[in-house]
């Protein structure tokens, strides 16, 4: 199961199990992480979950800004559209750090094998 690591100072002080297939970050008390800071949008990030169409019993995470004022970033780069989520990834939202850690995907990365054309 993958999870999302709240950061503050490079120090985890909040971790959250990715469970559910949508799954919301943003400043709605709706939200599956409310962040109550105006800098966040009410809605501001989706994380879905789905089937790999690779691999049988594996899944993947995907994210997507959702329109936000400040911003979605992925290892700095801020991004637009869907992104797929990797192992190790540090997600910030506005100005809120969060590494995404997904140990099946370690496991299956040590099993891959690259296909050449």
């Amino acid at each position: 199961m993958a999870i999302l690591a709240q950061l503050v100072d490079d120090v985890v002080v909040n971790k959250t199990e990715l469970t559910k297939e949508r799954f919301i970050i943003g400043r709605h008390p709706d939200s599956d992480i409310q962040i109550k800071e105006i800098s966040v949008s009410g809605e501001h990030v989706l994380i879905t979950r789905e089937k790999s169409e690779f691999f049988k019993d594996a899944v993947e995470y995907h994210i997507e800004d959702q329109g936000s004022t400040n911003g979605t970033f992925i290892n700095d780069e801020k991004i637009s559209g869907r992104r797929r989520l990797l192992n190790n990834d540090i997600v910030r939202v506005a100005w809120n750090d969060f590494k995404f850690i997904d140990d099946t995907e370690s496991t299956l990365e040590k099993t891959a094998h690259i296909l050449e054309d």
